[in-house]
């Protein structure tokens, strides 16, 4: 296993951007690296390990506060499962109620291009028509 690497190398081994290593660095997700001689970067094995925490974090939808929550729980032995366990929930929430909100654009879009032959001038065009309406309070 290697034990450094330069900014390119954990970008492809995590999948991740260079901007989005150096932007995570600026905020304190990731560590700050060690620097060669020359001010080149070099990252560790640690450095990976957490950004691919972040990167998976991400791709499940956890904002970045919530990416910190989680990674100081990580460092904390003093709390529990529980507390993971709660921040999960609530995130599940948030993602069930994206769902729902998606859903309903669904059907909204779905309900207004199947009123459309496409035969109409734009004028008349029901699905522009619709677009006009004042939206419905959620």
């Amino acid at each position: 296993m290697r034990e450094t690497f330069s900014i390119g190398e954990l970008s492809r081994q995590a999948d991740v951007k260079v901007v989005t290593i150096r932007y995570y660095e600026q905020i304190g997700l990731l560590p700050r690296c060690e620097r060669t001689p020359g001010n080149y970067r070099v990252y560790s094995h640690t450095h990976l390990e957490r950004l691919s925490f972040v990167r998976r974090c991400r791709d499940l939808g956890f904002t970045l506060e919530q990416v910190r929550e989680l990674l100081h729980l990580s460092t904390t032995t003093a709390r529990t499962c529980a507390d993971v366990c709660d921040l999960a929930t609530e995130h599940l929430k948030d993602v069930e109620a994206r769902i729902d909100d998606l859903q309903r654009l669904a059907s909204e879009l779905r309900q207004i291009s199947e009123s459309c032959n496409g035969k109409r001038s734009l004028l008349d065009c029901r699905i522009m028509a619709a677009l006009s309406k004042p939206s419905v309070a959620r």
